[in-house]
């Protein structure tokens, strides 16, 4: 996914995506071919050139592909999510409609309002992944609203242009009188396309507005001509909600980042 907006800088046994423009940082993935895994001076000296170009320090590999990073990163002083990696079955997909009384719709780019949608998309993800898991909270949608962030008319621009080509997607479900209680992207190049951001506010919880969002997500892409849609899972937990959607579970996502510091 990254390849479609950075560029790649080369270290050791890893390569680093680096961000061309404004946008969501990338991270750094095993190098594919290499001759040697990664090593842990592969991982510090990576982590050396994201603090110094300002972004996360972040690693993400299919611990399948390479499972001799997963001590490398933890003893490089790493903490490492092992996420559930999940592909669609198109023969088992649901319609979303079946799956959340809640409708989904797709953010249209032609709309004025599309800005607004992608802003939305954003601050319903912000709020739900504050509050991780599936467990219902008392954020709704006066703390959306507080989390929202107006985009720039170039940012509204670019985003515009990916959705319009098929490279961006953007789900939102609404209720007459909440508005926007779940949503979520998709990211595409090609005929693969990964979803994301899947989120829903607390105070919506466990109604199936994820797996409705999921669904609407996969069933846009594979109506557009994709082929391969997939994604990770936070937890075994949320893996489940996607099992309604229609994924299976193919392998393991591994995402690391520095182990927080405790006293």
């Amino acid at each position: 996914m990254p390849r479609d907006t950075a560029h790649v800088e080369t270290y050791g046994g890893l390569v680093l995506f680096v961000r061309d423009g404004a946008g969501w940082p990338f991270y750094a993935r095993p190098r594919p071919g290499a001759s040697e895994p990664p090593s842990a001076a592969d991982v510090t000296t990576v982590r050396e050139r994201q603090r110094a170009l300002g972004v996360p320090e972040a690693f993400e590999w299919v611990h399948e592909n390479h499972p001799e990073l997963l001590p490398v990163a933890r003893s490089a002083g790493l903490a490492v999510l092992e996420a559930p990696l999940m592909v669609l079955d198109p023969a088992i997909l649901p319609p979303a409609e079946r799956l959340s009384d809640v409708p989904v719709r797709l953010a249209d780019p032609t709309s004025p309002d599309f800005g607004r949608d992608v802003a939305t998309q954003r601050a319903v993800a912000a709020i739900g992944f504050a509050a991780p898991g599936t467990a219902p909270g008392d954020a709704g949608p006066v703390a959306r609203d507080a989390a929202l962030v107006a985009l720039t008319p170039r940012r509204v621009d670019e985003e515009r242009a990916q959705a319009a080509d098929g490279r961006r997607a953007y789900a939102l479900a609404e209720s007459v009188d909440q508005g926007a209680v779940a949503a979520g992207m998709a990211m595409r190049v090609g005929d693969v396309a990964e979803i994301a951001g899947i989120a829903t506010l607390p105070t919506a919880r466990r109604r199936g507005l994820a797996a409705a969002v999921t669904a609407a997500l996969a069933r846009h892409l594979l109506d557009s001509g994709t082929e391969l849609v997939f994604l990770s899972a936070g937890s075994e937990e949320v893996a489940r909600i996607y099992l309604r959607a229609g994924f299976r579970r193919l392998g393991t996502a591994c995402i690391a980042e520095p182990a927080p510091v405790t006293a």
